[in-house]
């Protein structure tokens, strides 16, 4: 029998340190904390959750990396949808030459991957489109 898609997921992570988590994740929203985000948006582990002007993979700008390049983050979790979408590589350059790793999945593996990252002290931030 095949599985059914999950339509809702709750993670259930230990808080590290006050650190953002992410909490669980549905059809067109994640939660951070336990707070609903239902557009896309740039989390760390130590800062504020921000809103990220980004509707689709498709519309991604060298601008909207660059500011990502800024964030002091080692590795960049782009969450680029309900599924992954390769995006074109010359817009990932200001990433490349801050000497930053970015990794394209889809959002909800970029929560996962997260929390991970997160509980294994790496400075790490999650872009993510919704």
């Amino acid at each position: 029998m095949a599985a059914k898609n999950l339509a809702f997921l709750k993670l259930q992570l230990a808080r590290i340190s006050n650190q953002n988590a992410f909490t669980g994740y549905g059809e067109g929203y994640v939660m951070v904390n336990a707070v609903r985000y239902e557009h896309s948006l740039v989390v760390l582990p130590d800062r504020p959750v921000e809103s990220w002007a980004v509707a689709g993979a498709d519309t991604l700008r060298e601008e909207d990396l660059e500011y990502l390049a800024g964030l002091g983050a080692e590795i960049v979790l782009l969450g680029t949808g309900n599924t992954l979408r390769f995006v074109d590589q010359r817009l990932l350059q200001s990433l490349a030459r801050a000497c930053i790793g970015v990794e394209l999945m889809d959002t909800r593996a970029a929560c996962r991957t997260y929390n991970i990252l997160v509980a294994e002290g790496r400075k790490v931030a999650a872009a993510l489109i919704l």
